[in-house]
């Protein structure tokens, strides 16, 4: 696991190269067809000499979690070890990290109805209304969520209105995924400067690569909205508001460089945050050697 671009997928394919390991992707934008470009998505020649699980398995206009991911992640890790190869998990969506190690609260499904009807209301009232009423249904949720960030407000609401739940109290009741023996290794950038250069540098190659096209096509598709789950990604959106006359190409640059800067930061912090991860110093020219030294070496304790 690591923040964006710390050269997670060449330490995934290093070790599918010398062990025998089977990649599986913990990346919620990989998920979806058409986003190539944007996702840095491993490209076909690396896909066909280190097969990635989970990678272009829904279409841009529909729905993925972390409960999606969790099952998905299960199933597969199942059919690797089956064959008695050893899952790879590689990616720096920390979220389905964490769930599929230390469980996911048993929540409802979405209702669009009541989606619907929290929306009208936040655009007659606007979201810091609905903040303030859901500090008083479950105030520990609200605590943890900004007035403006109506995509967890609405949720909350959502939840309440299903369940008769807070949802802080359901988040609390959750069991792992999976009984599994994980080996946590951390891609952690010693150099902050070199990241943030380094992720202008990525950005301003993908816009080379094609990237406002990438993205206009996507919104020409039927379904496809600012709004859709997979426009949400980092780069995606940013441009996606250029396209629609909202910002000028420049504004739109640097605020997808700016959001992934802020990107990596919570990737950063999730890492310090999950126990028993080993850190490994991205910056370091050896740094896929070490990947694979940690790997053979829990393989070894255990016999593998």
């Amino acid at each position: 696991m690591g923040p964006t671009a710390a050269g997670k997928t060449a330490s995934a394919v290093r070790l599918s190269q010398a062990l025998p390991c089977d990649i599986v992707s913990v990346d919620s934008a990989m998920v979806y067809r058409g986003m190539v470009i944007g996702t840095a998505k491993p490209d076909e020649a690396t896909l066909a000499a280190a097969p990635h699980r989970l990678i272009d398995i829904r279409d841009p206009w529909e729905s993925y979690n972390v409960g999606n991911f969790c099952s998905d992640a299960v199933r597969e890790i199942a059919a690797i070890s089956s064959q008695g190869r050893v899952p790879v998990l590689v990616g720096g969506t920390m979220m389905y990290f964490r769930a599929l190690q230390s469980g996911l609260a048993l929540l409802p499904e979405a209702d669009p109805q009541i989606r619907e009807r929290i929306n009208a209301r936040a655009a007659d009232q606007g979201w810091p209304a609905l903040h303030a009423e859901l500090a008083v249904l479950d105030p520990l949720a609200a605590s943890r969520i900004k007035p403006a960030d109506g995509q967890r407000i609405q949720r909350a609401l959502e939840v309440i209105a299903l369940s008769g739940e807070k949802l802080s109290d359901l988040q609390q009741a959750t069991a792992p995924a999976i009984e599994a023996e994980f080996v946590n290794i951390g891609l952690m950038p010693g150099d902050r400067s070199r990241l943030h250069q380094t992720i202008r540098e990525r950005f301003m190659a993908m816009l080379d690569d094609g990237l406002l096209a990438e993205v206009a096509e996507l919104l020409e598709l039927q379904g496809v909205t600012v709004n859709a789950p997979s426009m949400r990604a980092v780069g995606y959106r940013q441009i996606a508001a250029h396209l629609l006359g909202e910002s000028s190409l420049a504004d739109a640059t640097e605020s997808a460089i700016v959001a992934t800067r802020r990107l990596a930061k919570r990737q950063m912090t999730w890492m310090r945050r999950m126990g028993h991860t080993q850190l490994v110093d991205s910056d370091s020219e050896d740094k896929v050697e070490q990947v694979l030294a940690l790997v053979q070496q829990r393989l070894a304790s255990r016999g593998g």
